[in-house]
């Protein structure tokens, strides 16, 4: 797998929550920490996702916000 994004995190598929149009999938990675996107339902169904699988969080924003309490 190529991309032109730079932040591709691997991890495990650890829940899933399924919509009538979406789905929101928890991708957990190194040191325990989780990862949350919403992708659409023939997305999910397309790549094979389900909870255990490997999957990748890949990250691509111009920007990222960063705050302090």
């Amino acid at each position: 797998m190529k991309l032109s994004a730079r932040n591709t995190l691997k991890g495990t598929v650890k829940k899933i929550t399924p919509g009538a149009v979406n789905a929101e999938v928890v991708i957990q990675v190194a040191g325990g920490v989780e990862i949350v996107s919403i992708i659409t339902m023939e997305s999910m169904k397309s790549l094979g996702l389900e909870v255990g699988k490997e999957a990748y969080a890949v990250i691509k924003a111009s920007n990222v916000m960063v705050g302090i309490d």
